[in-house]
C-alpha cells in the first residue's frame, strides 16, 4: 500500500506567523530549540536545530466539529520553510514513539495504534486495510500532539 504524507498547510502557518494569533486566538508562543530532535515542526516535518527559533501555537487536525476535535499544541517554525508533501516518512516521525490513529469519512475513530516510528509503513497498511479507513492521524505518542495526517495514495483501491 502506498500512502502519502500531509503536513500542515502552508497558508494555514503563515496565517499564524502574520497574525501572531492561531485559529483559537491564542497568541502564538515563541520558542528558541536548545537541543537537536526535540521541537518538531508540523509544516516542513524536520525537527529544529539548536539555536533555531520556532512558534507554539494551538492547532485542531478536524476540519468539522465532532467528539474527536480536539486542540493540541503544534510546533512551526518562525521563518518560512517548506511544506512537507510527500511519500517518504521524514526522520522526524521515524525517531519517535507515534500513536496512529484512523478515521472514517464522519471523522469517527475506527482503529487505533500505538508503533515504534521505524515501523509505521507496517501499522499503517494495517490500519489501511480496514476499508471504513479514510485517512490516519500520526501524534507524537508520548505528549500526545498532532504530527501529520497520512492517505491512501492517488489511485490506491481498499
Amino acid at each position: 500500500m502506498t500512502t502519502h504524507i500531509l503536513a500542515l498547510p502552508t497558508d494555514v502557518v503563515e496565517r499564524w506567523r502574520s497574525a501572531g494569533v492561531d485559529e483559537y486566538g491564542n497568541r502564538l508562543t515563541p520558542i528558541v530549540a536548545d537541543r537537536p530532535a526535540a521541537f518538531p515542526c508540523r509544516h516542513c516535518l524536520q525537527d529544529a536545530e539548536p539555536g533555531e527559533k520556532l512558534l507554539l501555537a494551538g492547532h485542531s487536525p478536524f476540519a468539522q466539529a465532532g467528539p474527536y476535535k480536539e486542540v493540541g499544541p503544534v510546533f512551526v517554525h518562525a521563518e518560512p520553510c517548506t511544506r512537507f508533501d510527500g511519500d517518504d516518512v521524514p526522520q522526524q516521525l521515524r525517531r519517535r514513539l507515534l500513536a496512529l490513529r484512523g478515521y472514517d469519512r464522519t471523522q469517527s475513530l475506527v482503529d487505533g495504534v500505538v508503533v515504534e516510528g521505524a515501523a509505521i509503513e507496517g501499522a499503517l497498511a494495517s490500519l489501511f486495510a480496514q476499508p471504513e479507513v479514510a485517512w490516519v492521524h500520526v501524534r507524537f505518542a508520548k505528549p500526545g500532539c498532532f504530527a501529520c495526517r497520512v492517505e491512501r495514495a492517488a489511485g490506491e483501491q481498499v
